[in-house]
């Protein structure tokens, strides 16, 4: 398979009235996306936030189960907890990956904003390209507040499908948290 890294940005994403901003860190966000991300294989889960002192707490967080005594009482954290970056930018964790023309951009979104890439489509690139040696690796990016700003989405190779109830529901709001499990359950998942 090709490597497969994921992002959570903080900045630019939405706010609900569609203005661009940058929201705070959320614990539970650090936690669960990196448990995901370990849990699927994933290279590496970057945090993207601007503001030193938010990349500064969740240095804090990852501190404190990597090096110190939660990684020790609880080492399935500290083994998720270890795959997270913390970059100011998403240039940033190209630049670590091998720099933007090395990467595929691929970016996830709770509404239709442009053609969507079928997950299916999605998992056979991720394995078959692997096959062939071609594959670049992969960087899935997640949003927070309303979702990322449209010059992050125009800027990606592919954008990712809503995710949907089969019934109409009405309602289309997962946590990031949520929707960073199932993205990578259907892309990296056993069938």
């Amino acid at each position: 398979m090709r490597p497969v890294s994921i992002a959570l940005v903080h900045y630019p994403v939405l706010d609900g009235e569609g203005q661009v901003v940058t929201t705070a860190v959320t614990n539970l966000d650090v936690h669960d996306l990196a448990r995901s991300a370990r849990t699927y294989g994933c290279a590496h889960y970057f945090i993207v936030h601007p503001i030193h002192a938010q990349r500064e707490l969740v240095e804090r967080i990852r501190s404190h189960w990597v090096d110190g005594p939660g990684g020790k009482r609880i080492p399935d954290r500290k083994a998720a907890l270890d795959l997270v970056r913390i970059v100011p930018s998403l240039d940033d964790a190209l630049v670590t990956l091998g720099g933007r023309d090395h990467v595929d951009v691929w970016v996830t979104t709770a509404r239709d904003v442009r053609s969507a890439m079928p997950l299916s489509s999605a998992r056979q690139r991720i394995v078959q390209e692997a096959d062939g040696g071609g594959g670049r690796p992969v960087l899935i990016v997640f949003g927070t507040g309303w979702g990322l700003a449209r010059e992050v989405i125009d800027a990606a190779d592919a954008v990712l499908p809503p995710l949907r109830a089969a019934a109409s529901t009405g309602y289309n709001h997962l946590s990031v948290r949520s929707a960073c499990a199932i993205v990578l359950d259907r892309l990296l998942g056993a069938q």
